[in-house]
């Protein structure tokens, strides 16, 4: 797990405005140049390059990049909101994430802000006229970054915000989170098998909220300079309140400037997020399945279209034995296959009883699973394929459907 100050950086990079500011720096950047080099360029160059149609080109790229920008946005929210309508609204959060959809509007945005500063450092008589050249070839580059960024925007809006680019997003996310845990399993702490010592101090939560982050370094630091444990009670993606505890200290007492330093190693939000929860992943899926399960939908081939990549995701479980222990005093416990075979399965089980596709493809989801792997993943399949065959008798399935579901049962 990366320290809490990377993980803080890396959720800024994915905001739009990083990229806008870019551009920013990009303009100030070029007049500073154009101020510095000015004297070193002849006059003549000046006249030779055209760049006393500079201020020209500013003015258009003015003028038309902030219309641009505004429209493209509009499109950008009417993906979001077709998303969060026939998908769900978890799963917008991977749209607005979406590095094509923010390169593309902070290109626009930025190109208007390049040209905004431009025209006041050229009204503004800031360089003389051989420092216009370096503003006509940086006018230039930013054209050509626009004209690339409208080609992938019109080829990115074919499919932005559709329901099979939606699915693939939340598929790719809760793939790549549980290849990460998968890889990592205790956060590169110690495997915490079983309950801890008696008399530890529990370190409760004074937020509420869910777990997004646990940095693990700053557990291990604040342990050693304790000379005790710490062993973790609450994973990324659960929710916790005021008196919850989130880890139990082996030690005898704790100041208070040692519990707070314990605590902030936990950071707390108000939603959860996929990189390293991967049991979210695996939940807004199921939710996309439910909503189409639901009468006002009626849309059983998405849950069936869910079923297999549930399959895809899981089957890449894998239990190790050879973990890579940097945090020697931090105790961390896994995420169980039944907790993610149950976030998967259990309510598309519920919301399609009564259909008898449904009920057929998530059975035969549920035996390649097993087949894949009997040890691990054979007690979990064969409690949820009862459990569904449950849930389908008290359907009023007709007895012919009802035996063609146990045909295929594993």
């Amino acid at each position: 797990m990366i320290s809490r100050y990377a993980w803080y950086f890396r959720e800024t990079l994915k905001m739009v405005w990083v990229r806008v500011a870019s551009f920013a720096v990009l303009a100030l950047l070029a007049a500073g140049l154009a101020r510095v080099l000015s004297p070193y360029l002849p006059e003549a160059l000046a006249l030779q390059t055209g760049s006393e149609a500079v201020g020209q080109l500013l003015r258009v790229l003015t003028s038309s990049m902030l219309a641009v920008t505004t429209f493209s946005l509009s499109i950008a929210v009417s993906a979001f909101t077709a998303a969060a309508e026939t998908a769900t609204p978890r799963a917008t959060v991977l749209l607005q994430q979406d590095r094509t959809t923010q390169n593309v509007l902070a290109t626009f945005l930025g190109a208007f802000l390049f040209g905004l500063v431009g025209l006041i450092a050229l009204h503004g008589d800031y360089y003389r006229a051989s420092g216009k050249v370096v503003i006509f070839i940086f006018t230039v580059v930013v054209i050509g970054l626009v004209v690339v960024a409208l080609i992938r925007w019109i080829d990115h809006l074919m499919g932005f915000g559709r329901m099979g680019d939606t699915l693939d997003r939340v598929e790719r996310a809760a793939s790549n989170a549980l290849q990460k845990r998968l890889d990592n399993p205790y956060l590169a702490g110690q495997p915490l098998l079983a309950a801890p010592p008696s008399g530890c101090l529990s370190l409760a939560s004074t937020q509420t909220g869910y777990l997004q982050h646990i940095d693990m370094k700053a557990l291990q630091d604040c342990a050693e300079g304790l000379g005790a444990q710490v062993f973790v009670r609450r994973l990324p993606g659960a929710f916790v309140a005021p008196d919850v505890p989130l880890a139990v200290v082996a030690t005898a007492s704790l100041e208070d400037k040692q519990e707070a330093a314990l605590r902030r190693a936990f950071t707390i939000g108000s939603r959860r997020t996929f990189e390293d929860d991967p049991r979210y992943g695996l939940i807004v899926m199921t939710e996309i399945a439910s909503r189409a399960l639901s009468p006002a939908v009626n849309d059983p081939g998405t849950a069936i279209d869910i079923l297999s990549r549930h399959v895809r995701i899981l089957s890449q479980w894998r239990e190790r034995d050879d973990v890579d222990v940097q945090f020697e005093r931090v105790f961390v416990p896994a995420i169980t296959f039944r907790d993610a075979l149950e976030d998967a399965f259990r309510p598309i089980a519920r919301d399609g009883a009564s259909l008898l596709e449904v009920q057929i493809r998530l059975h035969k989801a549920l035996a390649a699973l097993r087949g894949a792997a009997p040890r691990i993943f054979g007690p979990a399949c064969e409690q949820m394929a009862q459990e569904a065959l449950e849930r389908a008798d008290a359907a009023s399935l007709l007895p012919s459907e009802l035996a063609a579901i146990r045909s295929v049962a594993p």
